[in-house]
C-alpha cells in the first residue's frame, strides 16, 4: 500500500471486505527470482476468519482478492521491468 502512503484511497462498500482480507495479507506474498508470484492462498480462510468476515463470504472475496492480486502482479512487474 506504499503508493498510497499519505492519500485517500475510495473503497466502495461492497468492496470493502475483500479490501481488508487484501490489506491483512500483504505479508502472505510468495516470491520467486523475479519477485512476487502470487499469494499463500493457504493461509487465506484463516485470514477470512481473524478479519471477522462469515464464512458465507469466502466464495465472493476469494473471486475479488484474485483480481486485486493479479493488478497487484502486473504493477509489480511493470516496475521491475521499468528498473
Amino acid at each position: 500500500m506504499g503508493d498510497l502512503t499519505g492519500q485517500d484511497c475510495e473503497v466502495w462498500p461492497d468492496n470493502w471486505p475483500a479490501f481488508i482480507v487484501f490489506e491483512a495479507m500483504y505479508t502472505q506474498w510468495r516470491g520467486g527470482a523475479c519477485g512476487a508470484t502470487g499469494l499463500d492462498y493457504g493461509v487465506l480462510p484463516s485470514v477470512i476468519r481473524m478479519c471477522g468476515l462469515p464464512a458465507g463470504s469466502r466464495q465472493s472475496i476469494f473471486s475479488d482478492i484474485r483480481q486485486m492480486e493479479a493488478e497487484a502482479l502486473a504493477v509489480m512487474a511493470e516496475q521491475r521491468d521499468n528498473k
